[in-house]
């Protein structure tokens, strides 16, 4: 096979078999994995949720994965956040003319790791490939379905007055690292992605306490963004505590030199948790017990007062609202 991604790759003949047998095939085969337009899948009982997302981040390679890995996490994790396992996934890839053949397949290769720790069978694709200059690199879409598990709900209008407010570990470090990857400013820095995938978690906690109110995937944004989106949907205000809130040294130093506030960075492996605060020590302990959030804490409080409004109360006993975002989010991670 070609060292690099040619248009004929594209074009439906032989080198699109070729590019399809020897790289997705290859990392992407499992019994449901078609070769006809369409696949056909067993759905069971019960309620199912969906979500598409289209992933163009640059670099496509950084610490701690690459936009492989990043198209399953953040698709299955926009379904755990509805309390749904996911279940089947289909992908389709903009390629850009030129684009490496060992780097596809490393793409391809992290889907393949990825998928099978989230338990998402690739069942369906496409690919596409795009002239010299049209696509920075490679574009992927997912999309995924999933069963939601018994009994439970959750959704942004659910939040209530007293409840706690919980991160799943430590805040901005994806928003972070892709900054530094892409060497605007000469900073170095210890940072790595959180992305990772979370369905595990997620079962978990929901097991051990099935009436959380609130599950959001903090990606573009950021945490803060979650919470003002979460304020305006419920109608009420959020009370956090800056000293309580986790920030990576490395993190928070970056953010130290450019003016950057952590709670706006992206995470692609940090969930929103927002429930009853008498469930909050047994959601604590079973998170800190699943992968991926063990630096769980929990942050805040929501409150009736200033609904629409996300207060900060300082480590010097001060009280801030935090600013409602707007305009463009640095960085842009897609």
């Amino acid at each position: 096979m070609q060292d690099t991604v040619t248009l004929a790759h594209g074009a439906g003949g032989k080198q699109t078999s070729e590019l399809i047998e020897k790289v997705f095939k290859a990392h992407f085969e499992n019994p449901l994995f078609t070769p006809d337009d369409a696949a056909v899948l067993q759905i069971p009982a019960g309620k199912m949720a969906m979500s598409t997302d289209g992933f163009i981040v640059s670099p496509a390679f950084f610490p701690g994965g690459n936009i492989g890995k990043l198209s399953i996490c953040g698709t299955v994790n926009d379904l755990a956040c509805m309390g749904a396992q996911p279940m089947y996934m289909t992908c389709a890839f903009v390629i850009e003319e030129g684009f490496p053949m060992a780097k596809l397949e490393e793409i391809a290769a992290a889907m393949e790791k990825t998928a099978a720790e989230a338990g998402v069978c690739i069942v369906a694709g496409d690919t596409k490939v795009a002239g010299k200059g049209q696509v920075d690199g490679v574009f992927i879409t997912t999309t995924a379905v999933g069963r939601i598990m018994d009994d439970v709900q959750t959704g942004g209008a659910l939040a209530k007055p007293g409840d706690c407010v919980i991160v799943t570990g430590d805040i901005g470090r994806h928003g972070c690292t892709i900054l530094l990857a892409r060497d605007d400013y000469g900073i170095e820095a210890d940072v790595t992605s959180d992305c990772a995938p979370l369905w595990t978690a997620v079962h978990n906690v929901l097991t051990d306490a099935p009436d959380i109110h609130v599950i959001r995937d903090a990606t573009r944004g950021g945490v803060g963004t979650v919470l003002y989106e979460i304020a305006g949907q419920s109608n009420v205000g959020f009370s956090l505590e800056a000293e309580s809130i986790p920030v990576d040294p490395g993190v928070r130093g970056v953010c130290g030199m450019l003016g950057l506030e952590p709670l706006y960075l992206a995470c692609e492996g940090r969930l929103v948790i927002i429930a009853p605060a008498d469930k909050k020590d047994i959601i604590l302990q079973s998170l800190r017990r699943s992968p991926h959030t063990e630096g769980a804490a929990c942050i805040g409080t929501v409150t009736a007062d200033h609904p629409g409004r996300v207060v900060l109360n300082t480590e010097i006993g001060a009280q801030t609202i935090l600013p409602r975002p707007g305009n463009e989010l640095l960085p842009r991670i897609c």
